[in-house]
């Protein structure tokens, strides 16, 4: 296993904690009827204090920062602007200013983008951030951008499958030193044509969100990780089941975000909201370690439907929830400030 997902991952077993950026809490109740009255647009979070919750949420212990790759905002249809910042350039930022946070997307979308500039962005995230990257892939699901990007959505499968060849090809060390060769393209070795820089581990592991048009035997024998949308327990209880059996011979881990509403009551009782929970923390470790039970070995959460300051939520989580579900590096002691 790969640097990153070893940081991402606790060898116990346990499964660890992520926090998915923006870290707002933009849908909120309070903070929609104040973007309303305002006529600021819905799904747009404010990045002002977007470097320094990244870095708090790395000293803080959380194993990981995502962030998601939106091409395009649509109000009408969409309504979410995600993180807002271009995905690999706000990742070189996040390099920057964290230590320890395995740094991920999820996902980007890769028949939306030219492979190799993919392979070479992907490994100067990787090689910035001292190999802490997991780079998620998807296939993309909203047709309106397709034509806006010259690209077929209808086969945008076989797009996805030519694109994760291309990156393996083009982070592989070649063993002769004739470069590239990936006659899909129309490259030959004899024009010792190459990507740079090199992953730090030599590739950089690849987690699929959803099933990117793919078959589950597709993915399992070709990434490292599942990233799996957010299910009750029993329909997570058979996808884990599945993922297992698919990769009995090189276990891999089994990786999925959560929306979070975390109250301030600490025994508020958990109920369903979409994509995740609303309630108090007691519930949440609950619910946790039902989920680390089946094999979910990280859940990153999304924070944007809290109400309260994203501060509070942070600290509560540090302090209440992480200790019981810490990552690989939490060992090491604090982060530098």
């Amino acid at each position: 296993m790969s640097t990153a997902l070893n940081r991402l991952t606790h060898p116990g077993g346990r499964l660890t904690l992520g926090l998915e950026l923006p870290l707002d809490n933009d849908w909120g109740q309070s903070r929609l009827a104040a973007d309303r009255r305002a006529g600021r647009p819905f799904g747009v979070p404010s990045l002002d204090a977007h470097a320094r919750l990244a870095r708090l949420a790395d000293r803080s212990g959380f194993a990981a920062l995502w962030v998601r790759d939106v091409p395009l905002y649509d109000p009408v249809h969409f309504g979410d602007a995600g993180s807002v910042f271009e995905t690999f350039t706000h990742l070189g930022h996040l390099a920057a200013v964290t230590e320890r946070a395995v740094l991920g997307t999820a996902a980007v979308v890769l028949p939306l983008r030219r492979p190799l500039l993919v392979a070479k962005a992907a490994a100067t995230v990787d090689a910035l951030s001292g190999g802490r990257f997991v780079l998620g892939l998807a296939s993309g699901d909203r047709p309106v951008e397709y034509p806006l990007f010259g690209v077929e959505f209808t086969t945008r499968a076989e797009t996805f499958r030519t694109g994760v060849e291309v990156l393996r090809t083009a982070w592989a060390t070649p063993p002769t030193g004739q470069g590239l060769d990936l006659p899909r393209l129309g490259l030959t070795p004899d024009r010792r044509l190459d990507v740079l820089p090199k992953p730090i581990d030599g590739t950089i592991p690849i987690a699929v969100a959803g099933n990117a048009q793919q078959s589950p035997e597709w993915i399992a024998e070709h990434v490292d990780a599942s990233l799996n949308y957010p299910r009750d327990l029993g329909a997570l209880r058979l996808k884990t089941e599945q993922w297992r059996r698919l990769t009995a011979d090189r276990p891999k881990p089994y990786l999925t975000p959560m929306m979070l509403d975390l109250l301030p009551d600490p025994a508020a009782p958990a109920t369903t909201i979409r994509l995740g929970l609303r309630t108090g923390r007691e519930g949440l470790v609950e619910h946790l370690e039902k989920m680390s039970a089946l094999g979910v070995a990280h859940v990153a959460f999304n924070l944007r439907p809290n109400d309260r300051p994203v501060e509070d939520v942070l600290a509560e989580l540090a302090d209440h929830v992480l200790p019981r579900f810490p990552s690989p590096t939490a060992a090491e002691g604090p982060a530098e400030g």
